[in-house]
């Protein structure tokens, strides 16, 4: 049988001084890197917009520095291998954690594919819009006006990240990959010129720690976990393995293509985080 996230035990204890303490002291520099970029990029963004429209050539690399601070910040290591790839289309990856956020954006520029409430969630769903990211409902009733949205994004030369399984992990499986998305890649105008990028994104506990430390599923708080990350003792490692991109045009179907995906990201993992 498939995990289940919202069935699968969460535990929450509470937090330790210690844990508090090492919080807030990365958390106030690190707050302030964020949001002093985030008013840099919206002073950036009018002028870029009216120069090059929803191309956004300039404030990419704001967001992809503030993502790269997490790291030093936090003391988590981050290490990749592969390449990503130059050609145009779109990148795929397994979701355990809101710190693929930062561990994705780290090595490449990218625009998020995201389920519409996030655009609501306190803090996040805001620094979400500025950033570009595309908000979705996963309803098939919209599924024609969300593959006008991605034709739109993909033609103007941007890089688009989503997540398959459509919900976050323990880090330790993956789950079956939904195909709605991947419809999009199948226009007749975009299919010989796309290809599609799997990725695997790994993390190692901190030493002494459950394997599912950086896992964030169920009922688990945001706000717990974010607490639990950055007020972290010792750190672990984030890894992102970058497979050769698929092209669309050599498959037949978008369920085709998100197998193919899913198939790549699956492999990439440790033996024992490949389980369903």
């Amino acid at each position: 049988m498939t995990w289940n996230p919202d069935e699968a035990e969460a535990p929450q204890p509470p937090h330790s001084a210690a844990t508090w303490f090492r919080f807030w002291l990365r958390a106030v520099p690190f707050g302030l890197i964020v949001f002093g970029g985030l008013g840099i990029l919206l002073i950036l963004r009018q002028p870029e917009r009216w120069i090059y429209g929803m191309r956004r050539p300039l404030t990419p690399y704001i967001t992809q520095g503030v993502c790269r601070m997490f790291f030093v910040i936090s003391g988590m290591r981050f290490v990749t291998s592969g390449a990503p790839m130059p050609e145009h289309g779109a990148i795929v990856a397994n979701h355990s954690s809101w710190i693929d956020i930062f561990t994705l954006h780290t090595a490449k520029r990218i625009y998020y594919v995201s389920k519409a409430e996030v655009r609501g969630w306190f803090g996040i769903g805001w620094l979400a819009r500025a950033t570009g990211t595309i908000f979705i409902n996963r309803i098939r009733g919209e599924a024609k006006t969300q593959e006008q949205i991605f034709r739109d994004r993909l033609t103007l030369g941007h890089k688009l990240l989503f997540f398959p399984e459509g919900t976050s992990t323990d880090a330790m499986h993956v789950l079956p990959f939904k195909t709605t998305l991947f419809a999009a890649f199948f226009d007749p105008a975009l299919r010989d010129t796309l290809s599609v990028q799997p990725v695997s994104v790994i993390y190692r506990a901190p030493e002494g720690e459950e394997p599912t430390y950086y896992g964030w599923w169920g009922e688990m708080s945001f706000g717990w976990h974010l607490v639990k990350v950055l007020g972290a003792g010792r750190q672990g490692l984030a890894e992102v393995i970058y497979h050769p991109p698929l092209r669309v045009a050599d498959y037949p179907d978008r369920k085709a293509l998100a197998r193919a995906c899913e198939d790549a990201v699956r492999k990439g993992m440790p033996p024992e985080r490949r389980l369903l």
